[in-house]
């Protein structure tokens, strides 16, 4: 079981509250009673544990928090985002080479699209 503390007013918290959200409202109806306490029948309680096994956690999600939790402990986390925002930052990078590929194709394409008309 992993524990992380988040402000109230973060994305992740908002997101994990409409996840909680989701999982009480889908979850099986009880029958009522005689005496009027809701109850789930023998078989249908007994079907529902065997059927609700625990979401086991992937191994990018497993990675992420991992990531997340280093990068906490080690107080890197702002240097890291002034980092990936200028230009030898990843994303940077990958949208310059993207840039350079289409412009490529668009010359390769000029190309082929100049000798067919004669």
């Amino acid at each position: 079981r992993v524990t992380k503390e988040v402000d109230s007013t973060s994305k992740e918290a908002k997101s994990f509250l409409k996840q909680q959200e989701k999982w009480q409202s889908a979850a099986p109806a009880s029958f009522p009673t005689v005496s009027g306490v809701k109850r789930a029948s023998g078989m249908s309680s007994l079907l529902g544990k065997i059927g609700s096994k625990k979401q086991k956690m992937s191994t990018l999600e497993k990675s992420k928090l991992d990531w997340e939790n280093f990068k906490e402990e080690e107080g890197i986390v702002e240097e890291l985002a002034i980092h990936n925002r200028g230009k030898d930052g990843y994303i940077e990078r990958k949208a310059f080479l993207e840039r350079v590929d289409h412009r490529q194709f668009e010359i390769e394409r000029d190309i082929r699209l100049s000798r067919m008309k004669p």
